[in-house]
């Protein structure tokens, strides 16, 4: 069955606001004034796109460990070892300035979903899975535009 669950769907589309929201602030400089005084420099523009990616990026090595906890031998192995590498990627690479950070960001992205892909391709993760990894990644992914061009 290849139906993303009606949770997981609206659960990983709620997860995006952060980052349209970020790209909003950055897009319309108005809504970003707006975002300053009421919640602050840390919500808006990129830096709240930095902040909650470096996040997501460590929440998803915890995803993709639990993933590699379904194999065993070297396979099990070699998914524990790949399902670091998201969040030392956004461990070591968010540094050197917002536009820098974003583009290292859009870069384990996209690498997390080749991860996502390797897992998959395993069947250590759901048959659904690439459905939401791929439109969830596309959205992340256009949001860092605004601030990578």
């Amino acid at each position: 069955m290849n139906i993303i669950p009606r949770s997981a769907l609206i659960l990983g589309l709620a997860g995006l606001i952060p980052f349209v929201w970020g790209a909003l602030t950055v897009l319309r400089p108005e809504l970003g004034q707006w975002g300053q005084m009421t919640l602050g420099g840390r919500f808006i523009g990129p830096y709240v796109q930095l902040f909650y990616g470096a996040i997501i990026l460590s929440f998803m090595s915890g995803v993709l460990w639990g993933f590699a906890t379904k194999a065993t031998g070297q396979t099990a192995t070699a998914g524990y070892a790949l399902s670091v590498i998201p969040a030392l990627w956004a461990f070591f690479m968010t540094g050197g300035g917002p536009t820098a950070a974003a583009m290292n960001l859009v870069v384990g992205f996209l690498a997390l979903l080749l991860l996502d892909w390797h897992f998959w391709r395993l069947e250590l993760a759901p048959s659904w899975w690439m459905h939401l990894r791929v439109l969830l990644t596309a959205v992340v992914v256009l949001t860092f535009l605004p601030v990578v061009l």
